[in-house]
């Protein structure tokens, strides 16, 4: 009896050693979520909805047409917006051709860099927060530089085309005025194509081809698939070791069984203490108990190879799906093996649960 409360005593001593070491060196958690960016698709102008060619679960490609709107309303203000260009530039004596396609340029400039700032400024947030490389922001910074050169170019033609009609011209308030209708027709033409902003996928489609889409209300929800991560929400005590590219197995519930191999981005320094946060902090999910819960902080996971939307990924991604993590935060060949053997136990026991 002696020797069987022994035998006991060590291996509780030793399973509380491993708990203990296993805690700070291969951190497990099963407080994970897939996440994505997910963006409200809005119309800009309203009209009766012509074409729907998207679909609930659909991929779509970047610039990709997800609807349109009729375009006839839009078209004909297009035209009289014209019109009344042409009226007011021959009334001075002035061409008009050269004023309207410099400004159709500049439009269309307009509209690149406004949509390129938009896509960039989310670039540069996760930059400033330290969650992407210093490459992703140079490749921002170049594109959102292309995009100002564009305009400044597109701008410069105008004036030229201006200067060609005088200062008469130029400083005729009936013209101004001509030009701005036509490039506010032009841009709400344009408007009625409604576009992926990024690759990704459609949900919530909530329209169909027939009805009204009023603008600024949502047609669909898009998640952008090219920034698919996990969130592993990680006690302080799990993370004095964990660095980013540190090596991590994760077990998605949509795929029970399978192991995913990713690694450590990046780490948060602060999270929200409520279900809510003003300031933008993470809030992790809370568990309750009889002991008090610890705080937990969220580890940013990729997965390089299973990048969603690849011709040969085959990893189906649900947004806030659950997963299981493990990290290895050094060479620790124990205690990596036995973490190795746990999560692949998590991951068929995933299969019942």
């Amino acid at each position: 009896m002696k020797t069987t409360f022994r035998i006991l005593g060590l291996v509780s001593v030793l399973l509380l050693v491993w708990y203990l070491l296993a805690d700070r060196l291969t951190p497990f958690t099963n407080n994970a979520r897939v996440k994505a960016y997910v963006t409200q698709i809005v119309p800009q102008v309203s009209g009766v909805v012509t074409e729907i060619n998207a679909s609930n679960g659909q991929r779509v490609e970047a610039g990709e047409v997800l609807a349109r709107i009729d375009r006839r309303p839009y078209e004909i203000a297009l035209n009289k917006a014209k019109a009344e260009l042409q009226e007011a530039v021959q009334q001075i004596g002035a061409g008009s051709a050269e004023v309207e396609a410099a400004l159709a340029k500049v439009s269309r400039a307009k509209a690149d860099l406004e949509n390129t700032r938009l896509q960039t400024a989310r670039t540069f947030e996760m930059e400033r927060k330290g969650l992407v490389a210093a490459a992703r922001g140079d490749d921002a910074r170049a594109k959102l530089a292309e995009a100002e050169s564009t305009l400044a170019g597109a701008e410069a033609d105008l004036e030229r085309a201006r200067e060609q009609l005088g200062p008469q011209g130029e400083e005729n308030p009936a013209v101004q005025k001509a030009l701005a209708a036509l490039a506010e027709a032009e841009l709400n033409l344009e408007w009625t194509q409604i576009k992926a902003p990024a690759m990704g996928g459609v949900t919530n489609l909530g329209i169909a081809a027939g009805a009204y889409a009023a603008a600024g209300q949502p047609m669909m929800t898009f998640l952008d698939s090219q920034d698919v991560w996990i969130e592993a929400y990680m006690t302080e005590n799990n993370l004095g070791n964990v660095r980013p590219g540190d090596r991590v197995e994760v077990v998605l519930d949509v795929h029970p069984g399978r192991i995913l191999e990713g690694r450590v981005e990046s780490f948060s320094a602060a999270a929200s203490i409520g279900s809510d946060s003003a300031d933008g902090l993470a809030a992790a999910p809370r568990t309750s108990g009889w002991m008090r819960d610890p705080q937990r902080f969220p580890l940013r996971i990729i997965l390089p190879g299973y990048e969603r939307g690849t011709a040969d990924d085959d990893v189906l991604y649900q947004v806030n799906g659950q997963a299981d993590v493990i990290v290895y935060t050094g060479e620790n060949t124990i205690l990596n093996t036995i973490g190795s053997w746990y999560i692949r136990l998590m991951s068929f026991l995933s299969y019942a649960y």
